[in-house]
């Protein structure tokens, strides 16, 4: 299977360019909630944690701040923003539109090795379920959604469907899919979407999608 959304996060190193280095490192770890909301960054520890110089990181922390995933305070610096109820439902919300269309137009356009991709990796993800392995899923599951909306909009819906997802950090006990019979929801939720792209069904898949991802909001909201 084409795999474009590896599993792992492995911390890229040099030659990208220092500061290149320490913003994807930085916004995997807030986008994981390795680093959570409120949290101080202070650019000198980053600094030294990751080996590189001030200057990088700073050019980073900037960076950072225009995806809106730290704030600057006077007496504070730069702080990881703690977001609420009104911009989770705001985030769900977006993911909802950005990736029911993607499911729309991937039904469209979708290839029998395409859809081959998506049941392999449904299967993995069932057969973790069945044994009590969840702390993967959830990883997986964003690697089933992100794959979807390639399919379908590979020119530049993609590529926003990542900024979207990136700019909302989850904490990983906060995941739905650490719950067994919210698991569970979701995998047949994956099934009837695969089902829908296997018969061209677009409205179906876009509608299975929109539901999907509405209910993984409402279950982060009272989490």
């Amino acid at each position: 299977m084409r795999d474009t959304e590896d599993m792992s996060f492995t911390e890229p190193r040099p030659p990208m360019s220092k500061a290149e280095y320490v913003y994807t490192v930085l916004l995997e770890e807030i986008r994981t909630s390795r680093i959570p909301g409120g949290t101080a960054l202070r650019a000198g520890e980053v600094a030294k944690r990751l080996g590189v110089s001030v200057t990088p990181v700073r050019e980073a922390l900037r960076r950072l701040e225009k995806d809106r995933l730290i704030s600057y305070e006077a007496h504070h610096g730069a702080t990881v923003v703690d977001l609420g109820d009104e911009a989770t439902a705001e985030f769900y919300g977006l993911r909802a539109v950005v990736e029911g269309l993607g499911a729309r137009l991937a039904a469209a356009r979708i290839t029998p090795g395409e859809l081959a991709e998506l049941r392999e990796l449904h299967a993995a993800m069932t057969e973790d379920a069945a044994h009590g392995r969840h702390d993967g899923l959830g990883e997986r599951s964003r690697r089933f959604h992100l794959r979807i909306v390639d399919i379908g909009g590979p020119a530049f819906l993609g590529a926003h469907a990542r900024a979207v997802r990136n700019s909302f950090p989850v904490p990983s006990e906060a995941s739905l899919w650490l719950d067994p019979q919210q698991a569970g929801r979701q995998l047949d939720a994956h099934a009837r979407l695969i089902a829908a792209l296997e018969a061209g069904d677009g409205d179906t898949a876009e509608r299975v999608m929109i539901d999907h991802v509405r209910e993984a909001g409402d279950h982060r909201r009272h989490h």
